[in-house]
């Protein structure tokens, strides 16, 4: 029997806004000089920015406990390096997950000489008795699933073992899919992308996002064409902890 489930919304238009003059972060959750008492994190997902950079410029970015990073261009590609000094090129279809300790920082730079990159960086608390692992990368094609989701990153294949699942989809109007959470006592967090969606009765427009646990599933349907929505799934034993991360944004 499916469990009644309980709800949180984060709307796009109550994000905050980090901006210069080559750069814009909107977080959803609280960060840097940004803070609302709702919105605290969900489990371990402590950050998800929306992030714009400008031709030509980089971010440093510091990272103040052990973390997964997730990097998902949404427009336009990144360069990234880590702290060992390992580069990578990420493109829109692709994402990255990027393993990273307390006073890690991760350089973020739009390669192009003119227009702006739009990508995602969301961030999961890991467990810091855990060794160090390598960075995963995905490629992925929405266009080929339409109207379902697509895993993109799984809880735990051979390579590469995460405590989250990532999921991505693109919809057509009134495309409509329905969610199997896989692991008991896990939560979901949907953020919309673009368009529009109905997501277990709450409408989401782009860049909101809807947290959802005590649930067993989770029913969408596109309210617009060529929606796109991502999804999480990750473990909520720890999801009243109040541990702040310290986090640093700054120009290169």
């Amino acid at each position: 029997m499916m469990r009644h489930s309980k709800a949180k919304i984060f709307l796009a238009d109550e994000r905050g806004v980090n901006e210069t003059n080559w750069s814009r972060s909107q977080p959803t959750f609280n960060f840097a000089k940004y803070f609302n008492e709702n919105k605290t994190p969900f489990g371990d997902l402590y950050l998800l920015n929306d992030e714009v950079l400008d031709a030509g410029q980089s971010l440093t970015i510091g990272v103040g406990e052990h973390s997964y990073m997730i990097l998902l261009p949404v427009i336009g590609a990144v360069g990234v390096k880590d702290s060992s000094g390992n580069e990578n090129f990420i493109a829109a279809g692709q994402l990255q997950v990027l393993p990273a300790d307390y006073g890690d920082s991760i350089v973020i730079s739009n390669p192009f000489g003119e227009g702006l990159v739009n990508f995602l960086q969301v961030r999961v608390r890991g467990d810091r008795t855990l060794p160090p692992q390598k960075s995963g990368l995905y490629t992925y094609d929405i266009n080929k699933c339409m109207n379902s989701l697509l895993t993109i990153s799984p809880v735990s294949q051979r390579e590469f073992v995460l405590p989250f699942s990532i999921s991505i989809g693109k919809f057509e109007g009134r495309g409509e899919t329905n969610y199997k959470v896989k692991n008991n006592d896990a939560g979901l967090f949907v953020f919309v992308i673009e368009g529009a969606f109905e997501v277990q009765g709450t409408l989401l427009h782009a860049r909101d996002g809807l947290a959802l646990w005590d649930t067993d599933e989770a029913e969408m349907e596109a309210l617009s064409n060529d929606a796109i929505v991502l999804l999480m799934e990750l473990p909520l034993q720890n999801r009243d902890r109040s541990r702040r991360a310290e986090v640093g944004l700054k120009k290169l």
